[in-house]
């Protein structure tokens, strides 16, 4: 995948993020944005960030001391590509991140695609 594909693709899904957690009191969930970062931090003090992985063409995650790398994996027809943990675990990122937010907020989220 070339730079410009990855860029559209890394920021369609920071949005899409962001756009899951548009709706929930920043007191809970506070979402910010610098760049190809977003940092969720939840009431407890604890963080989650999702970041750009420009030279591997990954998202990354952290949160609860773990790391989850993702890779865009295309798809057939008109269903969209998804991004899958790299690790083989067929975890989805914005699976982990409602899983992350149901955990430390106790929210769920809906996903909107």
């Amino acid at each position: 995948m070339d730079e410009s594909r990855y860029q559209k693709l890394a920021e369609a899904e920071l949005r899409a993020i962001e756009d899951m957690l548009k709706d929930v009191d920043a007191e809970v969930v506070d979402v910010e944005r610098a760049g190809d970062v977003l940092t969720l931090t939840f009431a407890s003090g604890k963080k989650a960030v999702v970041n750009t992985q420009r030279p591997t063409r990954q998202l990354w995650l952290a949160a609860n001391a773990r790391a989850w790398h993702f890779g865009y994996h295309e798809a057939e027809g008109a269903t969209p590509g998804r991004w899958l943990d790299a690790k083989g675990q067929n975890v989805e990122l914005l699976d982990q991140i409602c899983a992350i937010v149901k955990e430390l907020a106790n929210i769920d989220l809906e996903r909107r695609f």
